[in-house]
């Protein structure tokens, strides 16, 4: 009895001491954050470059810029806190779920009017939010519909104008890190008071992370086995749906690894179970869940969405602990 409970002892989590807390968090914001955030504000710079050299919705260059630039904002999505939320600049560049169809009636309302807004970045900001970001630039180059819609001019000076505003959201918010943000988040004082609540906004962004994918990126489409929704699914237009899974899943793996740093075990559960989701996503021969209108394609996102799960399981039981903070309230846990 006595060999076991010193076993259960040595296996439990310790708390990360507070050198390791200030080392993680420099980390974070370093490799993390801050490299996140540049690469998004290097890949918008391009698209913004693409749309206005060729505007149109079969132009390779632009599509190819889109994709890239999409690939850096899945990959900081999760970093739903700070500069990603002053003047709602996430929702700017991410307005999804979209369960009532905002972003194409949106779009359309402009396109039929030609509303001149698209003629001022500055006023541009102030459509509705279901209008900009990286979904409605899908509608406009993807959706059979949507892209052709009205006149070809002012289309083009729609898409250019929703590029150069997902440009200026994401170099505000990369600027607002580097002149401010990330020194709150380094060394608390002002809008954290410790480092455990700097670590906790952290957790926090993790676990949302995983949340979002799962009951989301996967739930969504997936709808009830007697009703499942694969229309719901996440940028199915383009075909990205399987692939943003993916994305989001690196990234989280990246952040998962730096906070359970001190803890090299769990550093090591953490790249099995994501390795497991990983391979279980580029197994399946489904880049828009389709299929989970089959029984045999339900159970293979089933099983990918329950490996997720298991990584929420392991950040609560473990991470959390070990780090000595809990997840907290986030947005997705609804009122």
């Amino acid at each position: 009895m006595l060999r076991m409970l010193v076993i259960l002892i040595l296996l439990a989590p310790w708390p990360a001491n507070a050198s390791d807390k200030y080392a993680m968090i420099k980390t974070i914001v370093r490799d993390h954050i801050l490299d996140g955030f540049n690469l998004l504000a290097s890949e918008t710079h391009v698209l913004k470059q693409a749309a206005d050299a060729n505007c149109s919705a079969d132009s390779a260059e632009l599509r190819a810029a889109w994709h890239q630039a999409f690939d850096a904002w899945i990959s900081v999505s999760h970093l739903r806190f700070g500069p990603s939320e002053t003047n709602d600049r996430a929702f700017a560049l991410a307005f999804w779920p979209d369960p009532r169809g905002t972003t194409p009636r949106s779009l359309q309302s402009l396109i039929d009017d030609q509303d001149a807004i698209v003629n001022s970045l500055a006023e541009f900001s102030d459509v509705s939010i279901a209008a900009r970001g990286f979904y409605a630039l899908e509608f406009l180059l993807y959706d059979p519909r949507i892209s052709t819609l009205g006149d070809a001019t002012y289309r083009c000076k729609l898409v250019q104008i929703i590029a150069a505003d997902i440009d200026a959201n994401a170099h505000a918010i990369l600027t607002d890190w580097i002149d401010s943000y990330a020194a709150e988040l380094r060394d608390p004082g002002d809008i954290y008071r410790s480092e455990d609540e700097a670590l906790q906004e952290l957790f926090k962004a993790l676990t949302a992370g995983l949340q979002f994918t799962s009951d989301t990126r996967l739930g969504r489409p997936m709808g009830s086995a007697e009703r499942p929704r694969p229309k719901r699914a996440e940028a199915w237009r383009s075909g990205r749906s399987r692939h943003n899974v993916a994305v989001s899943l690196t990234a989280l793996e990246d952040l998962a690894i730096m906070l359970s740093a001190p803890t090299p075990e769990l550093s090591t559960l953490f790249a099995t179970g994501f390795d497991k989701s990983l391979k279980k996503a580029a197994q399946l021969d489904d880049p828009v869940f389709a299929n989970v209108a089959t029984p045999v394609g339900r159970f293979r996102v089933e099983a990918l969405q329950q490996s997720i799960n298991d990584i929420r399981a392991l950040a609560a039981s473990d991470l959390g602990p070990t780090l000595g903070v809990a997840a907290g309230f986030n947005a997705l846990d609804g009122d």
